[in-house]
C-alpha cells in the first residue's frame, strides 16, 4: 500500500508533452533532428516533452503541419486556431492533410460556378504573426527573432510558394517605403531560414536594429558596401556597417498580399 501510494504521488506529464513526444517517436526522430523540422533546438524540444515548458503557438502550428492528419488539428488547436478558422482560411477543402507539411484540398475555380480542378492543389498552413515591420524612417516591433513572436492567424498558400514551411511566416507592413512594390498595411510572407547575405543581394528582405526594430527593404551589395534600399525614392538608404553593424538579416520576403484601394 506505501509503494502505490507512493507512486501515485509522482508526477505526470501534460497531454500536450505526451502528444509531442509520441510524434517525435512515430517520426523516427532524435530531439536534435524533431527541432530542427520546427526551427527549434532539442533543449527545447526536451523541455516540452518533459512538460517544463509549453511549446509556443507558431511551434504548435509548424507541428501541425509535420504531424499530418488527423492529428494537426489537436496542435492547431493548441495554437489557438479553431477548425472553423482554418476552414475560412481553407475554402471548398474535401480532404484534410495527407502528408507532412502539406494540405490535399479540392477546390473550385473562381469564376467556373460548380466546375471543379481536376487536381488536388497543395496547401501549407502559414501563421500571421502579431508582428509589423515598418518602412524606413519608422519603428518596427522590436522582435529579433520571428519565431517569439505571437500568431494571431493563419493563411493557406500554395506549397510551391513555401520552399521552407518549418520556416516560413506571414507579418503585417506599415509605411510606404517599399512603395508601389508593398504598400502600407499589406502582408509579407517570409523565410527565416534564408539570412545568407551572399545569396540575398537584390531581394526584399526584413531586417532589425534594436533601436528600429523590424525593417522591410530591399538588401543590396556593392563590392564592400551594403545596403538596405527603399524602393520610394523620397526614402533614404540605409548603409550597413561591418565591425560594428548592428543590423541583422531575420528573413527573406518570399511573397505579398494586399488590399485594392
Amino acid at each position: 500500500m506505501l509503494k502505490a501510494s507512493r507512486k501515485s504521488k509522482l508526477p505526470t506529464r501534460p497531454e500536450w508533452a505526451e502528444k509531442i513526444s509520441e510524434l517525435r517517436e512515430q517520426l523516427r526522430l532524435n530531439q536534435t533532428a524533431f527541432g530542427h523540422e520546427l526551427q527549434s533546438s532539442a533543449m527545447a524540444v526536451s523541455r516540452w516533452e518533459r512538460g517544463a515548458q509549453e511549446p509556443p503557438s507558431h511551434s504548435y502550428i509548424e507541428i501541425g503541419n509535420l504531424a499530418g492528419d488527423p492529428r494537426c488539428w489537436y496542435f492547431w488547436g493548441r495554437a489557438g486556431l479553431r477548425s472553423e478558422d482554418v476552414m475560412k482560411v481553407m475554402p471548398g477543402m474535401q480532404k484534410r492533410l495527407r502528408q507532412a507539411h502539406t494540405h490535399d484540398f479540392e477546390i473550385v475555380s473562381a469564376g467556373s460556378g460548380n466546375r471543379k480542378l481536376t487536381e488536388k492543389l497543395q496547401l501549407v498552413a502559414v501563421p500571421l504573426l502579431k508582428t509589423v515591420a515598418a518602412a524606413h524612417g519608422e519603428k518596427g516591433d522590436d522582435i529579433p527573432f520571428l519565431h517569439d513572436a505571437p500568431v494571431e492567424s493563419m493563411i493557406a498558400a500554395p506549397r510551391d510558394w513555401c520552399p521552407h514551411p518549418a520556416s516560413t511566416s506571414c507579418l503585417r507592413v506599415r509605411g510606404l517605403s517599399m512603395t508601389p512594390t508593398i504598400g502600407d498595411g499589406y502582408i509579407v510572407a517570409v523565410d527565416s531560414s534564408q539570412t545568407d547575405r551572399s545569396r540575398l543581394d537584390g531581394k526584399i528582405v526584413i531586417a532589425w536594429k534594436k533601436d528600429k526594430g523590424l525593417t522591410v527593404s530591399r538588401f543590396r551589395r556593392y563590392d564592400h558596401t551594403e545596403t538596405l534600399q527603399p524602393e520610394n525614392p523620397q526614402y533614404e538608404s540605409i548603409t550597413l556597417g561591418h565591425r560594428n553593424d548592428k543590423w541583422k538579416i531575420v528573413a527573406k520576403v518570399l511573397w505579398w498580399i494586399g488590399r485594392a484601394p
